[in-house]
C-alpha cells in the first residue's frame, strides 16, 4: 500500500514518493509567540504531528521542523504594553506554547527554529535574491519584487492582475509596485528590536523567515510543507516565490493545508468574540480529548467548535477510554492460562483491522475513516470479552488498541483511578453488604460513593472503580 496525499498545488491526490527512499523532511508553520495559542492554532499542530506519527508508524525515517516566529510586530507592541523587551515576550510564550502541546500529545518538533537565531542566514538569503535581481533595497527597507516571479499565484490559484487591482502602498512605505512585500524592515525607533545588516538596522520581514528556516535545516527542496488553509495566501506563496528565486529548484513537493475552524458555525475572530485559546479549553476539556476532537474530522475539512459538537464527540471519546481501561482492568483480573478457542480467532480477527485502519491513513491521512475503524475494532472486542475472559486475550485486545491509537496520539494521558482509605473502606463494607444479601445497605454504599465522584462496576474479575467527568 502507498500513502496518498492531496497536493495543494496540483489540487489532486498524490502517491507521496519521497526525495530520499525511506526518508521524509517536514516543515510546518509554527506559532507567533506573543499569546497563547488558539484552537485555530491548534489544529495544524494536531494534524501535521499526527502525519509525522504516521509516517513513523509506516517505516519512515521522519524529519520534522516547526518554526517560532519570535520576530514580529505584534510582539514588539506586547512588548511596549507590558514595559518588557520583546525577547522576554516571545520566551515567555514559547514556554507556554510547549505547556498546551503537551497536554495535546503533540510530540517536539526534531528542530524548532527561531527567527531570532538565523538571522545571518536570512540576510544571506536577502542577499542572493537582490543579487539575483528579485530583491531591492529602499530607505533600509528590502521588498521582493512580486512581478519578476512569472509563477506567482500557482499555490493559491490568485490572477497577479486581480490582485493588482486590490493592492495598495501604505503610509511609509518606499515599494516601487503596491504587489511587493518586504524582506526586511528598516528599525523605526531607537529601542525596536534590530540587527545590524548591509541595509542598516533592522529585522526581517514575515515571509522570509520559513523560505530561510526550511532551506537551512531541510535543504533547498523539502517533502511536505504544511499549514492551515488561512496561510496558503500570501504565506505560503510568498515563500514560493522567495525559495524557487533563490535557488531555481521546487521549493516543496506537496503541500498540505488543514481546514478551518468554525465557531458555532462562523469563522473564529476576535471582532466575533468567539476566539478561543486551547489554555481556556483546557479548564473544561482534557487535553487529550481536545486533539481527539481535531482529528475526528478529515484534516482537509472545516471542523466546528461548539459545545454542542464537543459534547457530541465526548461520548465517543469516553467510549474508547472506557474501552481501554476495561482491557487494563481485565488483564489484572481476568483468568490466567492460554487464550481460548474462540478468543485466538478473535484476536487473529483484529490484524484485519489493522489493515483498514491503515488503508484510511493512506488515503490522505483520513483520521475519521480510522477511527471509525478502532471503534469497529472495540466493538468486536466487546463482543469477544465473556465472563472468564483471559489475561492473555485482554493483553492482546489491549496491545492492539494501544497500537491504533497511539497513531493518532489519543489515549495517550492515562486517568488516575486510584481512591482514598476512606472509599476503599466504603468499598469493602459492599462487598461485605452483598455476601450477607443485604441489597439495601450495598445500594445505599453504591450511592454514596457514586455522590463522591466514582462509579463502581460489579464484574465477574472484581469491582472496577470508575472516576466520574467533573
Amino acid at each position: 500500500m502507498t500513502i496518498s496525499i492531496y497536493n495543494s498545488m496540483t489540487r489532486k491526490k498524490e502517491e507521496f514518493h519521497p526525495i530520499e527512499e525511506g526518508k521524509v523532511g517536514i516543515y510546518v508553520c509554527g506559532p507567533t509567540v506573543y499569546n497563547y495559542f488558539h484552537i485555530g492554532n491548534a489544529r495544524p499542530f494536531v494534524v501535521f504531528d499526527t502525519l509525522r506519527r504516521y509516517f513513523k508508524y509506516r517505516g519512515y525515517e521522519v524529519k520534522f521542523v516547526q518554526n517560532f516566529t519570535d520576530v514580529d510586530d505584534k510582539i514588539i507592541r506586547k512588548a511596549k504594553e507590558e514595559g518588557v523587551t520583546a525577547p522576554e515576550v516571545s520566551e515567555r510564550y514559547i514556554k507556554e506554547y510547549f505547556d498546551d502541546a503537551k497536554a495535546l500529545n503533540v510530540v517536539p518538533a526534531d528542530v524548532h527554529p527561531k527567527v531570532s537565531e538565523h538571522i545571518p542566514d536570512i540576510i544571506a538569503f536577502i542577499e542572493t535574491l537582490i543579487e539575483k535581481g528579485y530583491a531591492y533595497e529602499a530607505d533600509g527597507d528590502v521588498y521582493y519584487s512580486t512581478r519578476k516571479f512569472e509563477d506567482y499565484g500557482k499555490l493559491s490559484g490568485q490572477n497577479i492582475d486581480d490582485l493588482e487591482s486590490g493592492a495598495r502602498i501604505a503610509i511609509g512605505e518606499v515599494k516601487k509596485d503596491p504587489l511587493d512585500f518586504a524582506l526586511w524592515k528598516a528599525q523605526k525607533e531607537p529601542d525596536e528590536i534590530a540587527w545590524d545588516s548591509p541595509w542598516g538596522k533592522g529585522r526581517p520581514g514575515w515571509h522570509i523567515e520559513c523560505s530561510t528556516m526550511s532551506k537551512k535545516h531541510l535543504g533547498a527542496t523539502i517533502d511536505i510543507h504544511g499549514g492551515g488553509q488561512d496561510l496558503k495566501f500570501p504565506h505560503h506563496e510568498n515563500e514560493i516565490a522567495q525559495s524557487e528565486a533563490c535557488s531555481g529548484q521546487p521549493f516543496a513537493n506537496y503541500w498540505m493545508h488543514n481546514g478551518f475552524i468554525m465557531v458555532d458555525g462562523e469563522k473564529m475572530s476576535k471582532s466575533l468574540n468567539n476566539f478561543f485559546t486551547v489554555r481556556d479549553i483546557r479548564k473544561e476539556y482534557s487535553g487529550d480529548f481536545i486533539r481527539y476532537f481535531l482529528i475526528s474530522v478529515q484534516y482537509r475539512s472545516p471542523i466546528n467548535f461548539s459545545d454542542t459538537e464537543m459534547k457530541h464527540t465526548k461520548a465517543g471519546y469516553d467510549r474508547l477510554v472506557t474501552a481501554m481501561e476495561n482491557l487494563e482492568f481485565l488483564g489484572e483480573k481476568g483468568a490466567d492460562g492460554p487464550m481460548t478457542e474462540a478468543e485466538k480467532e478473535a484476536a487473529e480477527a483484529m490484524n484485519g483491522y489493522r489493515d483498514r485502519f491503515i488503508e484510511c491513513m493512506d488515503d490522505d491521512l483520513n483520521t475519521a475513516g480510522a477511527i471509525g475503524v478502532i471503534f469497529e475494532l472495540v466493538s468486536h472486542i466487546n463482543v469477544t470479552v465473556k465472563d472468564g475472559s483471559t489475561k492473555a486475550f485482554a493483553d492482546a485486545a489491549r496491545a492492539m488498541l494501544r497500537e491504533l491509537t497511539d497513531v493518532l496520539g489519543i489515549l495517550q494521558q492515562k486517568e488516575d483511578h486510584t481512591v482514598d482509605d476512606e472509599i476503599e473502606a466504603l468499598i469493602e463494607e459492599r462487598q461485605q453488604a452483598r455476601k450477607e444479601k443485604n441489597w439495601a445497605r450495598a445500594d445505599e454504599i453504591r450511592d454514596h460513593i457514586a455522590s463522591m465522584g466514582y462509579t463502581i462496576k460489579d464484574t465477574p474479575q472484581g469491582v472496577q472503580i470508575i472516576k466520574n467527568e467533573e
